[in-house]
């Protein structure tokens, strides 16, 4: 039976959350523009934002490091596989229209969609090195 390293798994997401958030910054979307964005929308402040950003970064590791070994592929892609389908379904399908950004974020532009998808696949870069570890130990990483 597989169980769940909850220290590996919420360490990975806090990570891959402060990834996601240094390449916000280096192209130019800024530093924390999502915990902004999230203050705003919910009329909740920054702080709101902040812990909503990177609990959401936890929660999503969690949700990985439990349905990881049902996922297709060799260890290294499944983080790739499940953050690309979160991202299309949940970002560009869900979040951007709710934010006015229309589908995959293509009211404001291509580089919307490239951007997110690309944040979100350095965001899973520690879920190779903390949770996959655990759960496919003969592959390595």
């Amino acid at each position: 039976m597989h169980r769940i390293n909850w220290i590996n798994a919420i360490a990975a997401g806090v990570a891959g959350t402060i990834l996601f958030d240094i390449v916000g910054l280096v192209t130019g979307a800024g530093w924390w523009d999502i915990p902004a964005l999230l203050g705003e929308k919910t009329g909740l402040g920054i702080v709101y934002g902040v812990f909503g950003h990177f609990g959401n970064g936890a929660l999503l590791a969690v949700l990985y490091a439990g349905i990881a070994p049902s996922l297709w592929g060799p260890a290294w892609i499944r983080p790739f596989l499940f953050i690309t389908v979160q991202t299309i379904v949940l970002v560009w399908l869900f979040m951007f229209p709710l934010v006015g950004a229309g589908v995959a974020g293509l009211n404001v532009g291509i580089d919307m969609a490239i951007g997110s998808l690309v944040r979100h696949w350095i965001y899973v870069i520690p879920f190779i090195f903390l949770i996959n570890k655990d759960i496919f130990p003969k592959e390595g990483k």
